[in-house]
């Protein structure tokens, strides 16, 4: 979140923490009407400074976003930057989050690590929503896409759509990686 903006007016800032607030947690315009009991184009309205924030609009716009009357109102207090994520080990794959917060549509970055064990596919190879990207660091990755079975050296990177079925894991050694899973991704990924 973005510090007060010298001079800015009480309106001016809550328009603008209503927009961070929900872009941070990744909802949509229309969600956040919905939470807080209110018509879509009003929010719409409220964000862009089109019509006047009262009052009365505070609470349940607060509560939408899941944040206190204050938190929408004052300066957000300074965020420790570091990510204190636990590895998550699951299927072979040890998963280091890289992020905090996801910003919309929920990717989160990851270091991953491949074992050596993980070498067989699963039959069938699994297909999820979304979007994966890869950055091999070392380690030789075999992944396949569909009916292609592709070796992936260090420092080459991979981008797909997970509707095509896919599954990746070691070749003849351990890997390290670098992905950006979205929220369907982690969790398939830490499945198995």
């Amino acid at each position: 979140m973005s510090a007060n903006a010298p001079g800015e007016t009480i309106d001016a800032r809550v328009r603008r923490r209503l927009r961070e607030l929900r872009l941070e947690a990744g909802l949509t315009l229309a969600q956040v009407a919905e939470r807080a009991g209110m018509d879509v184009s009003t929010l719409s309205r409220l964000e862009a400074g089109k019509r006047r924030l009262a009052l009365d609009h505070v609470p349940p716009l607060a509560a939408a976003l899941g944040v206190s009357a204050d938190g929408l109102l004052g300066a957000p207090p300074p965020r420790d930057p570091r990510v204190r994520a636990e590895p998550r080990t699951a299927g072979g794959l040890t998963m280091w989050r890289l992020t905090d917060r996801a910003r919309a549509g929920g990717a989160h970055a990851y270091r991953i690590r491949v074992s050596a064990g993980r070498d067989t596919p699963p039959d069938p190879l699994p297909v999820h929503d979304g979007h994966d990207w890869m950055y091999v660091l070392g380690g030789r990755l075999r992944l396949i896409l569909g009916d292609e079975d592709m070796v992936i050296e260090p420092g080459e990177a991979v981008e797909f759509t997970t509707w095509t079925p896919h599954w990746f894991g070691a070749l003849d050694g351990p890997v390290d990686l670098v992905a950006i899973f979205g929220r369907h991704g982690e969790r398939s990924h830490l499945s198995g």
